[in-house]
């Protein structure tokens, strides 16, 4: 049961298969029996859980209309604030806070029918691809405990690599849905921005950082992203399209589609095992009938684009924290933040010239090709207890984020990205493949990374030890 697709285990409580209560019963088991070893949920309401499923059951038993993921245990990430459960942010500042309210997102999930069960491990306050913090400790990948699961959404792809859940939230700036998934084998779709809208925000017009949904499947994804997409007008950059696109199948012929392949985006420093991994793969798109160009879009400006941005959004969330509470933030936030405080108006908008320039030029390359497909993370999950990757086949790397351009540049220019299971390296760690889509083409991305999964079946080599 416990690792059943979601799309399955909700036809089976619908139809009365199998009762909320065993489905709550299997899963908290399994948290129970693996967490311990992983450290994916930090924060578990079982009772409330058990209480929840045991009310289902009984609307279920009354003629109640079941909701899309009715009966489904959801794990939120612990960035996302969840009336009456704590919510920490990985930052012993915030160790013991209990929100008064549900962000968006978490009320989205509960009015579909899932169930919360816990919060997930982030690295603090979200920074960095690398879940740890002075709270909760370190997360560690399912497939090798001594390295890393990526992040910020690590908890939550752990948790559904274990089987703890069938689905989780999550959030990317700079490839926090991306990275975890791919070092997880599991799936992270980082959503047009706007299509999932964001409440509370400090920052509600900015496009940089989106929620999304994190699965096993890609369509499990999709019946997720279906419950948490549509207009809100507490988002004021939310996307009006109506969650009911999502309810289009997945299926679609892929003959004569053109898909640029890039193996390094024009030049990045990436691992051979990454590269091998994913060209192995090269053919999957052949066999589904795709036109496949060696091809780069022009990425000049990202980078400044998106660490300015990025450092101004961090002085915006974080500096009067700062001011109050430096000693107790880690270093790497303080770096961010101090970055933030430091820029003038001419640097952001030289910014945004970038970003804009950069847009333009990578949305005329789409012109040509549907879809971009590149390595998500420049590298395998590395060793748990390195903060950060300091050095990629010979060359050095400066700060924190460097190694994850491959999925920040792709942030700057908007477009819809997810991460899908491709394969493994010679010593068993996953790899996953980032495939891009044009502006706000949400649906045509879940369908390529649909039709590839379903030739690959990538996804179902969970962790040997998980499932003995």
């Amino acid at each position: 049961m416990i690792f059943e697709t979601a799309s399955e285990l909700a036809r089976r409580i619908r139809q009365r298969e199998v009762s909320v209560r065993e489905v709550m019963d299997a899963h908290l088991a399994q948290v129970e029996r693996t967490n311990p070893r992983v450290n994916a949920i930090v924060t578990l309401c079982a009772d409330r859980a058990l209480d929840a499923a045991k009310a289902a059951d009984a609307e279920l038993a009354h003629g109640a209309e079941p909701g899309p993921l009715f009966g489904l245990p959801v794990a939120h990430k612990d960035l996302v604030e969840t009336a009456g459960i704590r919510t920490t942010y990985g930052s012993p500042i915030f160790s013991e806070f209990v929100p008064k309210q549900d962000a968006l997102i978490v009320e989205r999930l509960r009015a579909a029918g899932a169930i919360a069960i816990g919060k997930t491990n982030v690295p603090e306050f979200g920074a960095g691809s690398q879940t740890f913090n002075a709270v909760f400790g370190s997360t560690r990948n399912p497939y090798d405990l001594e390295r890393t699961c990526g992040g910020s959404s690590g908890g939550a792809a752990v948790a559904l690599a274990c089987g703890m859940v069938p689905i989780a939230d999550g959030s990317d700036m700079g490839g926090s849905l991306r990275n975890p998934a791919s070092f997880c084998n599991v799936v992270g779709f980082r959503p047009s921005p706007g299509r999932v809208p964001a409440w509370p925000s400090r920052a509600p017009w900015s496009p940089f950082s989106v929620l999304g949904p994190m699965a096993r499947t890609v369509a499990d994804a999709a019946l997720m992203l279906r419950a948490i997409a549509g207009p809100d007008p507490r988002s004021p950059i939310a996307i009006r399209e109506p969650p009911t696109v999502f309810d289009q199948s997945l299926e679609r012929d892929f003959r004569g589609v053109r898909i640029a392949w890039s193996r390094d985006l024009g030049g990045l420093p990436v691992d051979p095992r990454v590269t091998d991994a994913i060209d192995a793969r090269r053919g999957v798109f052949a066999r589904l009938g795709c036109e496949i160009d060696d091809a780069d879009p022009d990425f000049s400006g990202a980078d400044e684009a998106f660490c300015s941005w990025r450092a101004w959004l961090f002085a915006l969330g974080f500096g009067p924290l700062l001011e109050r509470e430096r000693e107790r933030i880690k270093d790497t936030v303080v770096w961010n933040v101090e970055q933030g405080l430091s820029l003038t108006g001419t640097d952001l908008a030289r910014a945004e010239v970038l970003r804009a320039a950069c847009y333009h030029r990578v949305r005329e390359f789409m012109e040509r090709y549907e879809f971009l497909v590149l390595p998500v993370s420049q590298v395998p999950p590395f060793d748990l207890n390195e903060p950060w990757v300091r050095e990629i086949d010979g060359t050095r790397l400066e700060s924190y984020i460097d190694w994850m351009r491959s999925c920040y540049w792709v942030t700057v220019t908007g477009l819809p990205a997810i991460s899908v299971p491709c394969g493994f390296t010679p010593e068993g760690l996953p790899i996953g493949v980032q495939i891009v889509g044009r502006h706000q083409h949400d649906l045509e991305v879940l369908r390529l990374a649909h039709a590839f999964e379903r030739e690959t079946e990538q996804w179902r080599h969970q962790p040997e030890w998980v499932t003995n």
